[in-house]
């Protein structure tokens, strides 16, 4: 299972979220790229990346820190605004290997459908954010109505092969992954699926490792001293 800590950029810093809420934006550190390291030398290949201004207004002002991280040598998977082919022509020219397509999956399908045909299954994710199993979208503000079980086959007939899921509700509270929705999904589709949101420590990764799981995403658990990164990423096995 590969292990992909994460970092969020807000105005060329590094911050975390509580259950995705820009009204609860507080910086864990202000160098991305010390902290990318510190990830590369915990055993890192992959690293999750949100761009927070750029999913809140489309503006990509931290364009040259994920280029910097790319360079580093990581797989950068990144989201956040991606909304047509022209966003994600500019950020695979920042060396990112795998885009995240989020709300404009829900919006526009057929984006997703050209992504894959233009760029393969292996560098196009769709991230599935849900609460109480509904999908949600602009920054979890919308409420789209649809299942997330649903909405995760559609996207399996278009030739996804990589889904990113999220239960609202864990995301940021250290209260542990959605294991039984992560379950359901697994039992919905043969997609790969990365699951975010919730981990608490080193025990979840076990337990998510043991599901089958394609990735496991690490965010606030890393920043709270909650997880040792290392055991993390040997309790994965291999990184790609």
């Amino acid at each position: 299972m590969i292990i992909l800590p994460a970092i969020d950029l807000k105005d060329g810093a590094v911050v975390r979220l509580y259950k995705g809420s820009f009204d609860t934006v507080h910086r864990v550190a202000s160098d991305p790229m010390t902290v990318a390291q510190a990830f590369q030398e915990a055993g890192a290949k992959w690293i999750h990346m949100v761009d927070l201004d750029g999913a809140k207004d489309g503006v990509r002002r931290n364009a040259d820190l994920v280029r910097a991280v790319a360079k580093l040598g990581l797989q950068v998977e990144l989201g956040g605004g991606i909304r047509s082919m022209a966003d994600l022509e500019a950020v695979f020219a920042l060396g990112v290997a795998r885009a995240v397509i989020g709300s404009a999956a829900v919006s526009n399908p057929e984006l997703v459908a050209q992504a894959l045909k233009t760029y393969g299954a292996q560098r196009i994710a769709v991230g599935i954010d849900a609460h109480d199993g509904k999908v949600k979208t602009a920054g979890w503000e919308v409420d789209s109505g649809l299942d997330y079980l649903e909405f995760a086959q559609n996207m399996e007939k278009l030739g996804v092969k990589i889904i990113i899921f999220t239960d609202i509700e864990t995301d940021g509270m250290l209260s542990g992954p959605s294991f039984a929705r992560l379950q359901q999904l697994q039992q919905t589709v043969s997609c790969d699926l990365i699951a975010s949101g919730g981990v608490s420590g080193n025990q979840d990764i076990v337990d998510l490792e043991r599901m089958g799981l394609y990735g496991a995403i690490i965010g606030k658990a890393y920043y709270a001293g909650a997880i040792d990164l290392v055991q993390a990423i040997k309790d994965g096995g291999a990184q790609c």
